[in-house]
């Protein structure tokens, strides 16, 4: 088995119903669910999770942390600048915060970012030198740098 994965990301978030509506405006459907403290989303070979923030960094052994938001980003990959306008508006619709709107990249693509309800950032992108699989997985091309 290869070392180069991710097999689970999980997110803390402050109100895990709040976050569960959100993303179900996205379309999201939960797989599994310990009420109250964690939700599992099934997605392309891997999991998506959502556990509640205080209860997260008790597991984590730091109790007094104070999990934070930001430092990086959670990308969805789309197959037009149509389908990225569409994501981000719906996105918008749903409660996130706006953070840049869609639009040209100085690296040849398009691109806009939100923030969810807890601040987790997302991008949606259209990249024209990727091209998605069927069910919106990403390989990246063999010439990739």
């Amino acid at each position: 088995m290869t070392p180069q994965r991710v097999t689970l990301i999980t997110l803390g978030v402050d109100d895990l119903e709040r976050s569960k509506a959100f993303y179900a405006e996205l379309g999201w459907m939960p797989h599994s669910e310990v009420p109250g403290q964690v939700v599992f989303y099934q997605i392309n070979g891997m999991a998506f999770g959502f556990f509640r923030r205080a209860a997260l960094a008790k597991e984590q052994n730091r109790p007094d942390a104070a999990l934070g938001t930001g430092a990086m980003t959670l990308a969805q990959n789309m197959q037009s600048t149509a389908d990225v306008d569409d994501a981000f508006a719906r996105a918008i619709a749903a409660g996130a915060t706006l953070l840049a709107k869609p639009a040209k990249m100085a690296w040849g693509g398009y691109s806009s970012y939100y923030a969810d309800p807890d601040g987790h950032v997302w991008e949606c992108a259209y990249n024209p030198f990727w091209s998605l699989n069927d069910d919106g997985s990403l390989t990246l091309p063999a010439d990739a740098d």
